[in-house]
């Protein structure tokens, strides 16, 4: 057992957990006041988030942070998170073949193996999903997402240092009502979607949604094969949700969702079909078409592609009870999921800089995590107000690799591994917030958290696909640790008028530890020993936590009498062993390797609003201004890469979009046009010393959508990167690259009933 630990800031989270006893005691019980839609239409309407974990005005909310509503999904075509980043300042979601990574101002994380843990975390109703496999699913009858950038370890808990992303999901109401869309488009994009509501009684609603999608490959196979290509969809998403009142008092929401997957995982083109000089080290971009940078031509001289697939089933059962005791409100959040995968992929592997191999990836997991939270926040208006509860997490992957087609470089016909990894985390946390006047509020928290972690496994040297003692030889792959850490937050608030809010605060987050693949010597497990021949060091087994203090100012307001918004944002981060993943050779074999690098540092200013143009006119937009970088770190222990930029932290993107409301033909015709323009960044692969610089672009959207007055139908026409560029948005130590959408149109028909 492996124990690693801090000094805590103890003394701030029993000050915390004990001012909620206060605040109940000292608490007015008052019904919160309604939020209503604004009067004046020409106003941008307010939004309410839970962003805090209680209900309030995104204006009000001392974060920064971007909320979308599920109308703006649907009118931009976004039914996953992939399709979303491109709309949000200093945040990239990236679809890779093995899940979802997420960064958010240059944080992010590309170890999305069982024993890896996001930078940024990614929850479904309030429920943290560990892994990217399962934050790959679609949206789903969604009421709005809610992106908080910046650590949120407080109320949120450890692998949030970047942020978070909150997907929430209409609940079932008390209006019967009814929805369908019918979708097609480029590709042989077809989408069916639809939600029914029903009141049963006055206690009781339940509330469906299904959605069904099918689309052709974005790649083009030029292999010399006759096999399907990959970036294809094949999809279904259902979700069964009751809301039950219990009494005038107490609520209970079940929630059970189930998510298919199918298709060709091979999402990847070799990285040059948009870099030369790779073989030399130093990747430069070249030009060529989107259709050319979009085929696969590699032809392994060392096997044949076979036709790769996914069979990935995601199911989840979520419970969400809510009861208000008078002074005090109580949550409980309880959560089972689980997630099986079964995947066959053809691999662009490069072994030397001049060399690549073909090699089969054949994978089966099969992942479950509980999760229950309780907490406590209280009500009224007096002085002081907090909230404060428990949490534990628990998790388990049982998985198994293997790779065929490695046999040049010296390894058997089959290179496997199964392993087995567990996590347990528990937790304690309390906010306290205390307004000392009017518009004047200070804000302490703090989360006590401590996580174990173990993995037992083999690497095994077979010559066929099931391990044979007499044959094959296997190396132990164990390590277990064990960590306690305290993050907590400082905060003040000013209402300096009556619609703008300055803030300012002092927060910590880190992000667990973990370890790669190997042993100490001397340890057994699954049968195996660990001779010193094959043992690797305990700072080559092990990778310390990532942790970060962040100095955050902002100030949110509404001007022109609610016209328009205007939201700004400075940050400052320092960041400590932040973990970096890669390709490394281990005991003669390549395995995933996570090193911690030192030191990083990243600092922006954030600026978004809303400007009401006329009567009819909505004008949104963004300016990110990043510095990321990092200020120590040797990737191979002679070369210093201090300076250099994290990844994917262009050092700014401007956002404009513009939206207007024609009367047409008896009907409103809404006709908006987006664009984002980003400036040059990297994407680096460290083990290798290669760093691929993303060019500057710009991206235009737009749409156009008809509904007739009074009508319960509507009519949307969308068009998403009109100049028909793509990039990598993924490449990793083998040279794969996962590229980005093309340009795609489509044509949506909407009936509500």
């Amino acid at each position: 057992m492996k124990a690693m630990q801090v000094r805590p800031a103890q003394k701030l989270l029993v000050a915390a957990i004990s001012g909620i006893v206060c605040s109940i005691a000292q608490a007015q019980i008052v019904t919160p006041a309604p939020v209503v839609a604004n009067a004046n239409t020409n106003e941008v309407p307010e939004v309410v988030v839970t962003a805090q974990r209680t209900a309030a005005l995104a204006s009000r909310t001392p974060v920064a942070m971007s909320v979308v509503s599920g109308e703006q999904l649907r009118d931009i075509g976004a039914d996953s998170p992939a399709t979303l980043g491109p709309r949000l300042p200093n945040v990239h979601f990236d679809q890779a073949f093995s899940g979802l990574r997420v960064t958010i101002r240059g944080i992010s994380n590309n170890d999305t193996t069982d024993k890896g843990d996001p930078s940024a975390a990614f929850m479904q109703d309030g429920v943290y999903i560990s892994r990217p496999a399962g934050q790959s699913a679609n949206f789903l009858d969604v009421d709005r997402i809610e992106v908080l950038r910046g650590p949120q370890g407080t109320l949120y808990g450890r692998n949030t240092t970047a942020g978070l992303v909150n997907v929430i999901s209409n609940a079932p109401t008390d209006v019967l009502e009814g929805a369908a869309g019918f979708e097609l488009g480029t590709y042989s994009n077809r989408k069916v979607d639809g939600m029914i509501n029903v009141p049963v009684n006055d206690a009781l609603s339940l509330r469906a949604a299904v959605s069904g999608r099918k689309q052709d490959p974005f790649l083009n196979n030029n292999q010399g094969t006759p096999h399907r290509a990959g970036m294809d969809r094949d999809e279904r998403d259902a979700r069964l949700s009751a809301r039950w009142k219990i009494n005038p008092d107490a609520t209970l929401v079940v929630r059970y969702d189930h998510s298919i997957t199918e298709g060709n995982n091979d999402r990847f083109v070799p990285d040059t079909n948009f870099y030369t000089g790779v073989a030399q080290g130093a990747p430069v971009w070249k030009g060529g078409s989107t259709d050319e940078r979009l085929t696969n031509s590699f032809r392994p001289f060392n096997m044949t592609p076979v036709q790769g697939w996914n069979d990935r089933r995601i199911r989840g059962l979520t419970t969400d009870l809510s009861w208000n005791l008078g002074p005090a409100t109580v949550y409980y959040i309880g959560s089972h999921r689980e997630i099986d995968q079964q995947i066959l992929q053809n691999y662009y592997y490069r072994v030397t800089p001049a060399v690549a191999l073909g090699v089969n990836n054949h994978y089966d997991g099969h992942n479950e995590q509980d999760s229950h939270e309780l907490r406590i926040a209280t009500n009224g208006s007096g002085p002081l107000s907090a909230q404060g509860g428990l949490y534990y997490f628990s998790e388990e992957s049982d998985t198994s690799y293997f790779f065929t087609g490695l046999q040049p470089v010296g390894l058997p016909p089959v290179y496997a591994f199964p392993l087995v990894t567990e996590a347990q985390s528990k937790a304690i946390f309390g906010q306290l917030t205390w307004r000392v006047q009017d518009g004047l509020r200070l804000t302490a928290g703090a989360r006590r958290t401590e996580d174990d972690k173990s993995r037992l496994g083999s690497t095994n040297f077979q010559q066929g696909p099931t391990f044979n003692p007499a044959t094959d030889r296997a190396q132990l792959n164990t390590a277990s640790l064990n960590h306690r850490e305290t993050t907590w937050r400082l905060g003040a608030e000013y209402d300096v008028a009556p619609g703008a809010l300055l803030y300012g605060s002092l927060s910590t987050g880190y992000k667990a530890g973990g370890f790669n693949d190997g042993c100490l010597a001397g340890s057994t497990g699954a049968g195996l020993t660990c001779p010193a021949a094959i043992a690797v060091t305990e700072s080559a087994l092990y990778y310390q936590p990532e942790q970060l203090r962040a100095w955050e100012a902002g100030l949110k307001s509404r001007l022109l009498g609610g016209r328009a918004t205007f939201n700004a944002a400075a940050f400052y981060y320092d960041y400590t062993n932040l973990q970096l993943s890669g390709n490394a050779i281990v005991s003669g074999a390549p395995r995933i390797l996570t090193r911690n690098a030192g030191q990083a540092r990243s600092r922006g200013i954030e600026l978004d609003g809303e400007v009401r143009v006329g009567s009819n006119g909505r004008l949104s937009y963004s300016a990110t201004l990043l510095d990321a970088e990092y200020v120590q770190y040797s990737p191979n222990g002679s070369v210093s890469w201090a300076g250099r930029s994290l990844d994917r932290a262009p050092k700014h993107v401007y956002m404009l979009g513009y939206d207007h409301r024609f009367a047409v033909l008896g009907g409103q015709l809404n006709a908006g046009v987006f664009a984002r323009r980003s400036a040059d960044y990297v994407i680096a692969v460290p083990s290798q010393l290669l760093e691929y610089r993303i060019p500057s672009y710009t991206s235009t959207d737009a749409t156009l959508r008809y509904a007739p007055d009074g009508a319960s139908w509507s009519v949307l026409a969308r068009v998403r990167n009109i100049e028909d560029k793509v990039r990598p948005s993924i490449i990793d130590s083998f040279g794969m690259t996962t590229p980005t959408a093309p340009r795609t149109a489509d044509l949506r028909l909407d009936v509500r009933f």
